[in-house]
């Protein structure tokens, strides 16, 4: 299946969780250089989008020879602004200019451990009629969840074990927001809460690390680390 595709790289400049978090240095470059380079691997740099409002995000992609093709506006960069927001402000962009994308690769700057060859894997599980592929990692919380009533008393609120013991319990996983392979025209369409054929990508826990505090931060560096060392005992 051939298909154009778009990377897009969305990076606001606005971070709570770890301010500045999309330019700050991850192991000897900023965040978002691991991202432009998984989508360079994968793509001409015409058809990859770092799609921000910050001028700082702007000189970083532009340091790496990146050309930005646009300031996000200041409606799609506030705190609740929607991805879905985002690729369709891109997208719009593009068809103006008479560029017309199947499928949006959806790379956020957070996940620096996933690999081209991850993005690559979860294109290829990309078919017609598919709504969208999703990075997921298989979870670790608990089948069974509990609520509390107001007079302190605790609830089922979610309980997928069946009454089997846990390890016997089907499978359940987690959007770990690594990559997301999306058809335009469903995008359009009908909008992500309306896609209803959806597939998984599942990835290992070392590569769904998802940076959003500073602990999650130290985390992810110390497992960058052991990545690259495993990568060079295989090469030897």
């Amino acid at each position: 299946m051939t298909m154009k595709i778009l990377f897009l790289i969305p990076a606001r400049g606005g971070s709570k969780g770890i301010p500045h978090k999309n330019i700050r240095d991850f192991c000897g470059k900023p965040l978002i250089r691991y991202s432009i380079d998984v989508a360079r691997e994968l793509a001409e740099d015409a058809d990859i989008c770092v799609s921000t409002d910050d001028q700082e995000i702007i000189d970083v992609a532009e340091k790496a020879g990146l050309l930005v093709p646009f300031v996000r506006p200041e409606a799609y960069s506030t705190d609740t602004a929607s991805s879905e927001a985002v690729m369709l402000h891109a997208l719009d962009f593009y068809e103006k200019k008479g560029v017309r994308y199947d499928a949006i690769v959806l790379l956020q700057p957070t996940s620096p451990l996933r690999t081209a060859q991850q993005v690559n894997e979860a294109i290829g599980l990309f078919t017609a009629g598919t709504d969208m592929v999703v990075g997921v990692k298989k979870s670790s919380a608990a089948v069974t969840l509990m609520r509390e009533e107001p007079d302190g008393t605790l609830v089922h609120a979610f309980d997928t074990s069946g009454g089997v013991r846990r390890q016997d319990a089907a499978a359940l996983y987690e959007i770990n927001g690594a990559v997301y392979v999306i058809d335009t025209r469903a995008l359009t369409q009908k909008g992500m809460a309306g896609f209803t054929r959806i597939k998984k990508y599942v990835m290992p826990e070392i590569s769904s690390a998802d940076l959003d505090t500073e602990w999650d931060w130290v985390a992810a560096e110390a497992l960058y680390g052991k990545q690259r060392a495993e990568s060079e005992v295989g090469k030897r």
